[in-house]
C-alpha cells in the first residue's frame, strides 16, 4: 500500500471577497454576509454555499498508509497559515506519489486545492504530471477523471452518477462508523470565528478515518483486498485509535461497531 486519504476544511475568503467587490471596511463576519448574499442572489435563493474559489483552507488532514507506516493527522498546527498547509499537502504527495484517497475530492477538495495552489504561487510538477516528467503519468495521474492515482470513492462507488451519490455521514451510519459525530462541514465557519480550530482539525481527522475505512470496505468488494487483508487493516486502525492519546479518536473509536 502506498495511500494518502485527505479531506480540507474551509471557511469563506473574506480577504478574496474584499479584493473582489471592493469593501474593505467590513469586518470579516460582516464581509463573510456579503458573501453568502452575493451566492444566494446567484443561485436564486438556493444555496450560500461559496464557489470553489472563493474558499480558504485552515485544514487538511491526511491518512498516510505506506508499508507498516500508519500516521493519522491534521497538518501543520493552529498557527499554521493556508499557504503552509498547502506546500505541506503537495510536499507529501511529491515524496512518494501515492494513490490518493478522497470522499467528493474531485468535486471539492482538488479544486479548491488548485486554487488556493495558484493564489500563492505553490508549485508540485509531480501533482501536474499528465506524461509530461513521467511516461506512467499519462495513463495514470491525479487529474485524469478515470484514472487511479486518485480515487474519490464518491464518484466510484456511485458510478460517477451525480443523483445516486450518498452522504458520507449517512453511509458511514449504515456501515457501522461513527461518522460526523460532532460536527458538521457547515459549522466550521462559525466554530473558526469561536477559535475552535483545535476541533476543526479534529473533525477533520475523524473524516479522514471515515473515508480510509470506506475505502478498505471499497477494496474488499472491488477484490484489491482478501477477506483475510482487510480483516488484518481493520485490527491496525483499532489498535491504532487504542494507542492514540487525542479525545475525538477514542471516541471515535468507542462510536465504532462492527457491521
Amino acid at each position: 500500500m502506498n495511500l494518502l486519504t485527505f479531506d480540507i476544511e474551509t471557511i469563506p475568503d473574506v480577504e478574496g471577497g474584499r479584493r473582489i467587490h471592493g469593501i474593505q471596511d467590513a469586518s470579516d463576519t460582516d464581509m463573510a454576509e456579503i458573501l453568502f448574499h452575493y451566492r444566494r442572489q446567484q443561485t436564486n435563493g438556493k444555496s450560500e454555499f461559496l464557489r470553489h474559489y472563493m474558499q480558504r483552507i485552515v485544514a487538511i488532514s491526511v491518512l498516510i498508509r505506506h508499508r507498516d507506516q500508519f500516521h493519522l493527522r491534521a497538518l501543520g498546527d493552529t498557527d499554521s497559515t493556508e499557504q503552509e498547509l498547502i506546500i505541506q499537502f503537495f510536499d507529501l504527495i511529491a515524496a512518494t506519489h501515492p494513490t490518493l484517497i478522497s470522499w467528493n475530492g474531485r468535486r471539492f477538495d482538488q479544486p479548491v486545492l488548485h486554487y488556493r495552489a495558484l493564489l500563492h504561487g505553490i508549485a508540485c510538477p509531480s501533482y501536474w504530471d499528465r506524461g509530461e516528467l513521467s511516461r506512467d503519468f499519462k495513463w495514470n495521474n491525479y487529474l485524469s477523471r478515470y484514472h487511479l492515482r486518485h480515487i474519490d470513492l464518491m464518484d466510484t462507488i456511485s458510478n460517477y452518477d451525480m443523483y445516486a451519490t450518498a452522504p458520507l455521514h449517512e453511509l458511514c451510519l449504515l456501515l457501522g462508523l461513527p461518522g460526523k459525530s460532532n460536527m458538521h462541514g457547515s459549522e466550521v465557519w462559525e466554530r473558526y470565528q469561536q477559535g475552535q480550530i483545535d476541533e476543526i482539525r479534529s473533525y477533520c481527522e475523524t473524516d479522514v478515518l471515515n473515508t480510509y475505512l470506506l475505502y478498505l470496505r471499497y477494496s474488499l468488494i472491488q477484490g484489491s483486498l482478501g477477506k483475510a487483508e482487510y480483516d488484518t487493516e481493520l485490527t491496525i486502525v483499532r489498535r491504532r485509535l487504542r494507542d492514540a492519546t487525542a479525545p475525538h479518536l477514542q471516541d471515535y473509536l468507542k462510536e465504532w461497531t462492527p457491521s
